[in-house]
């Protein structure tokens, strides 16, 4: 018999067993592995970390943007209400314009690549020296195709995105009104009746075909008369508003032709308002040849509806860059969508936003000198080629780096179109843009490109401290405007602190800010121009 001793001693061996094998098993058990610290991203080409890229990125666009007070925004709508004063005289004294005319605001001059136009024609401006801010304005010269169905242009004898425009499309009434800047292949330029204010007959008779609709397909209304005649009437309505100055009332500083465009630099205040104007045709509707665009899927799909993304287009005066007797510039028009961009830019991620933001602020260097046909729209037309082709959720990643990624990813697509000189236009990808550029200047591009790819953080931090010294040029001028007692133009003694500018002050901020990057439209009366009426996209003011 085993003794009660002796069980309680082997029940005690046989839990020290236990206990030792729970020990060992402990001892060998995989632990839990500590947390690992993130390893911080890099680029693979630079070796700059995508956490520095980012935060650069984010304080150039803050920079840029700038403080939108209610001083700036006073001076801005003074600017603003002078231009429209001024289209609204040149309506009143030369009657060719539209009466109920509708103009598109862009924010950014045409330097910027707000608009697909040549760019050794854009002139040179820097900001902080030349200007503060930066608009561009099309102001359509002719308004046509109101009906509901696909416009058909005369594109036979233009490259693609590129017509001619036939006075078939044109009334009666209207060629009488634009006889001097019509064209025809037998007789070259249509002459003005000596008595330039008869509005029938005179004008029509001169042109003998014009009551033959059939016999106009050799007739064309011609972008270079159209932007001689702008340039003219622009210039003579400004010296007459200088002739006759008013308190409160912006001063032209500086009125310049770059090409197709007349650009006015305006002092407002303590703010120097640069507008990049261009008289355009403008079409309801949608390009026939644009009509497979329509059939594809888009980033924006759902985002916005159609009507909203086709509600018109413009025809530019820019012809195509092709050297040689293949360029018409007395006869070709370019398409243009910037109706439809500025509905799409809507839809852009922030991240990507500001990539875009950060690549034109170090390109807009890079390219300045010499320019070698390649510009700023280039890059934003690979923006809505990127948006559609990346998923939704890489372009909006919360994570910090996304940015620099998204930089990074649009400098090596620039760099691939220049190479291979392919750069398909996002409307019309029939439309190659870098099909004119030569095999020198595409290799200069590309060495460019090289150079900024091997260090952006560098090229970055110069656009950082240019942006950095435009902002305290700005905040200098504004100093010594307020020290040595100027009142600004927007604001004189008898008008600061008035409840009315107050109210106006909060209204423009609020629009501002509610509304940035949106198409703006004015509709003036030529008869009271003090009183335009503003359209941001589909809300009216």
């Amino acid at each position: 018999m085993i003794s009660e001793r002796g069980i309680r001693h082997r029940a005690s061996s046989q839990r020290t067993r236990v206990l030792l094998m729970e020990t060992l098993m402990s001892a060998v058990a995989a632990r839990p592995a500590a947390p690992v610290k993130r390893i911080a991203e890099v680029d693979f080409r630079s070796g700059t970390s995508l956490e520095q890229l980012a935060a650069q990125v984010q304080e150039l666009v803050q920079l840029e943007q700038g403080e939108f007070g209610d001083q700036t925004a006073l001076e801005v709508h003074t600017a603003k209400d002078f231009i429209f004063n001024m289209l609204g005289l040149v309506q009143k004294v030369d009657k060719r314009l539209p009466v109920a005319n509708e103009y598109l605001l862009l924010s950014g001059g045409a330097r910027e690549g707000v608009l697909d136009l040549n760019p050794e024609d854009l002139g040179d401006y820097a900001r902080g020296v030349d200007f503060d801010l930066d608009f561009t304005l099309l102001v359509p010269a002719l308004k046509l195709h109101d009906r509901n169905q696909p416009v058909t242009l005369d594109m036979r004898q233009s490259p693609p995105c590129h017509s001619w425009l036939s006075l078939r499309l044109c009334d009666p009434a209207m060629l009488a009104r634009w006889g001097i800047c019509c064209e025809d292949e037998a007789n070259g330029q249509r002459e003005e009746d000596e008595d330039g204010e008869e509005e029938g007959g005179s004008i029509l008779g001169s042109i003998p075909s014009l009551q033959s609709p059939q016999s106009l397909d050799g007739c064309y209304f011609s972008p270079l008369l159209v932007t001689d005649w702008f340039w003219n009437v622009v210039g003579t309505a400004v010296e007459e508003l200088r002739r006759n100055p008013q308190r409160g009332i912006p001063v032209p500083d500086r009125i310049e032709r770059n090409g197709p465009l007349t650009t006015l630099i305006l002092k407002a205040g303590t703010s120097r308002v640069l507008y990049d104007l261009l008289p355009v045709v403008s079409f309801r509707g949608w390009p026939a040849v644009a009509q497979s665009w329509l059939t594809t899927n888009h980033f924006w799909d759902g985002k916005i509806t159609e009507e909203e993304a086709i509600s018109g287009f413009y025809l530019l005066p820019c012809c195509s860059p092709a050297a040689g007797s293949a360029s018409r510039p007395d006869r070709e028009w370019r398409l243009a969508f910037s109706r439809s961009e500025v509905q799409l830019k809507k839809c852009v991620p922030y991240p990507m936003a500001a990539a875009f933001q950060a690549a034109k602020a170090v390109l807009s260097r890079l390219l300045a000198r010499p320019r070698t046909g390649l510009s700023l729209y280039h890059l934003r037309t690979l923006l809505f080629w990127a948006c559609d082709r990346l998923p939704v959720a890489y372009l909006s990643c919360p994570e910090q780096e996304t940015p620099a990624r998204l930089l990074l990813g649009l400098l090596d697509d620039l760099a691939h179109c220049v190479l291979g000189k392919n750069c398909p236009n996002y409307f019309l990808p029939q439309y190659n843009m870098l099909e004119h550029l030569t095999d020198g200047a595409a290799l200069l591009v590309a060495r460019k490109l090289a150079h900024l790819r091997s260090d952006p953080a560098e090229h970055l931090r110069a656009a950082l401290e240019q942006a950095r010294q435009a902002c305290q040029l700005k905040r200098e001028a504004a100093g010594a405007s307020n020290g040595h007692g100027v009142s600004s133009p927007s604001r004189g003694p008898s008008a600061a602190g008035s409840p009315q500018d107050d109210r106006l002050a909060q209204r423009l901020q609020q629009l501002v800010t509610e509304n940035p990057g949106k198409s703006i439209s004015v509709f003036l009366n030529p008869d009271d121009v003090t009183r335009p009426h503003f359209r941001i996209d589909d809300k009216f003011y």
